[in-house]
């Protein structure tokens, strides 16, 4: 039998997502780092933190969490009795990957006495495995939240957890993880990049390596990065993290000039999450029609997975984050 493919212009298409998404009751929920077109139909867009945060408080029947497969995962964690899917499921994540769940609790087992501080970008069974979980935007609140000489684990993306262990003055064992994204940006192009910009500030994700955050103006997570291009007197910034941002700086503030770090290798768009762009108008329309791929979390796994999000939660509420 011979695929049968329909081409629908993209007005359609949008006006298809936006009627299905009314009457299912549905509410679509985006990172960052998506396409343009993604973030501009979404109901919110926003960071890990802040999808977390959307996903408790949200009275729509069904999430559909544009982005990748464990932001799915934790907002079915944190909404059991809703029905959450993705638009692709095989949208995974290279720092999650990194951290495979059987490892991650063999050093755990072989560091015992120790606080395990997971970043959000992991699976539900770390998440298990976990006693608070955090993301870029509250790392450093979480972790100051504990007596200076807690013992604690960091993982898995080890450039983060170097650089919150440089502005707490923490000594956590880091696990051996890391972005492939934030893994490739390229030093020496981005002072080219300097040098041909001299008045461009430039702004860095934490997940960078060390010596890209030594050099930059302004470290923070992708709320942080936009928020500060909002209040920037600056005209022009370089922008060392995934490049579905610059769609929000663009739009915040379309006056000013925003420049993605260039990457190690000159042919690939490493400055891309290939994950993140997984997603489609096309796959989020066939997701919200079909009601497929769904995300499962194993109910045992649930439980304990549950318990250092919503510590997260509480302690970020309590630092207005």
């Amino acid at each position: 039998m011979k695929r049968i493919i329909i081409i629908v212009d993209k007005t359609s298409l949008l006006k298809s997502i936006d009627q299905l998404r009314k009457s299912k009751n549905a509410i679509i929920l985006a990172h960052y780092y998506q396409e343009p077109e993604i973030q501009d139909i979404a109901d919110f867009v926003g960071d890990s933190l802040a999808l977390a945060q959307w996903a408790t408080k949200t009275d729509a029947d069904i999430i559909v969490l544009c982005g990748v497969h464990f932001m799915g995962e934790t907002a079915k964690i944190l909404s059991p009795q809703k029905r959450v899917f993705v638009p692709d499921l095989d949208a995974g994540c290279s720092l999650a990957d990194s951290c495979p769940a059987d490892e991650f609790a063999d050093f755990i087992e072989n560091n015992p006495g120790h606080t395990v501080v997971s970043y959000v970008n992991t699976t539900a069974a770390v998440k298990a495995l976990t006693d608070v979980v955090v993301t870029s935007t509250n790392a450093k609140q979480i972790v100051d939240s504990f007596p200076q000489d807690e013992k604690m684990i960091f993982g898995p993306d080890k450039n983060l957890g170097d650089y919150i262990n440089k502005i707490t003055g923490r000594d956590m064992l880091l696990w051996d993880g890391a972005c492939h994204v934030h893994e490739q940006f390229s030093l020496e192009k981005i002072l080219d990049l300097k040098k041909e910009y001299p008045d461009a500030l430039l702004l860095a994700h934490p997940e960078c390596k060390k010596y890209i955050l030594e050099v930059a103006d302004h470290v923070g997570s992708t709320s942080s990065l936009l928020k500060f291009t909002k209040q920037s007197d600056s005209k022009q910034f370089i922008v060392a993290t995934e490049s579905g941002i610059l769609h929000q700086m663009k739009k915040e503030s379309p006056e000013k000039q925003f420049i993605p770090a260039p990457p190690e290798d000159p042919t690939c768009a490493c400055n891309d999450c290939f994950y993140m762009k997984m997603n489609t108008l096309e796959k989020l329309y066939l997701c919200l029609k079909n009601e497929t791929p769904e995300i499962f979390v194993d109910e045992n796994i649930r439980l304990k997975a549950v318990k250092p999000i919503e510590r997260m939660l509480e302690i970020s509420a309590k630092y207005g984050l």
